[in-house]
């Protein structure tokens, strides 16, 4: 006695692998956006003690100024900003034009034509840099969780 087997729905497949393909495409067809080195910046109430704790951790001090309340500290790849007294909440940070060692990436886009990207595929800004100037500069969106995202050029 042989069993016997509902029809497959081939067509329904065939249509669903073609829908998720040209989806795929789409996706690929937008604009990537060259964000620059990635790095986490806290919101510290003592540098010195979250300096060493960090340290504890294997992070090491890569650049900054003590004096001027803040420090970038780095282990392998991973990038954290401590700033005392400089923003209020920890950020995301992206900056434009550097790689994770602080050095220049050629070809890198400008922050006013991120900004532009940003802007194009409908997140709001709640600060943003000048698109008459050129050189240094920043623009900040918030998450839907509130947290801020910086994008900061120092190029």
């Amino acid at each position: 006695m042989s069993e016997s087997r509902p029809a497959l729905p081939w067509p329904a497949l065939v249509a669903g692998v073609l829908a998720a393909a040209a989806a795929q495409r789409q996706a690929d067809a937008s604009p990537n956006m060259e964000l620059g080195a990635f790095s986490v910046s806290l919101a510290v109430k003592d540098l010195e003690s979250s300096r060493q704790f960090y340290e504890k951790l294997g992070f090491k001090v890569f650049a900054g100024d003590a004096s001027k309340n803040w420090l970038i500290l780095k282990n392998g790849d991973h990038v954290i900003g401590l700033f005392q007294g400089m923003f209020e909440r920890n950020t995301l940070t992206f900056n434009p034009g550097w790689d994770a060692d602080a050095k220049p990436v050629p070809g890198a886009p400008d922050i006013r034509e991120i900004q532009r990207q940003v802007k194009a595929a409908g997140v709001q800004l709640t600060i943003e840099a000048d698109e008459t100037t050129t050189g240094p500069a920043h623009f900040v969106a918030v998450d839907p969780d509130g947290n801020p995202v910086l994008f900061d050029q120092h190029l």
